[in-house]
């Protein structure tokens, strides 16, 4: 079993910032690849960024593109995603997933076995 827990969502006004962080109980992490997701109200949920297990190899959705950065800090079991520039539509909560079997970075929910609780992020226009 694998625990994730997201923190750093907020409010915060368009063109603002924030910075999540998954922390996950194993310390298994460094070989599992890592991915943020996000749902919004009566959305599906749908891809963000992913990030592999030694952190060569990112993916991100193209409406997030040069504003998100995901990184990973394996000593710490802690996946990161910077958010800059954030619009209305980034509104969502925000979940990570651990991706356990072969720690390659993937944009299909499906291939994520472990799940966080999520954080709520709000964007004020």
């Amino acid at each position: 079993q694998v625990q994730l827990v997201e923190s750093g969502g907020g409010l915060v006004q368009s063109g603002g910032s924030l910075r999540l962080a998954c922390v996950a109980s194993r310390r298994a992490f460094s070989r599992f690849a890592m991915g943020w997701f996000r749902q919004a109200p009566g959305q599906e949920r749908e891809f963000v960024a992913a990030i592999s297990r030694i952190a060569i190899i990112t993916y991100y959705t193209e409406s997030v593109k040069g504003r998100f950065t995901i990184s990973r800090d394996n000593a710490k079991n802690t996946v990161y995603q910077q958010m800059n520039s954030l619009k209305a539509e980034d509104t969502a909560v925000y979940h990570c997933a651990a991706e356990c079997s072969k720690g390659v970075a993937s944009r299909d929910d499906d291939d994520y076995d472990y799940w966080g609780q999520g954080t709520q992020v709000t964007v004020s226009s």
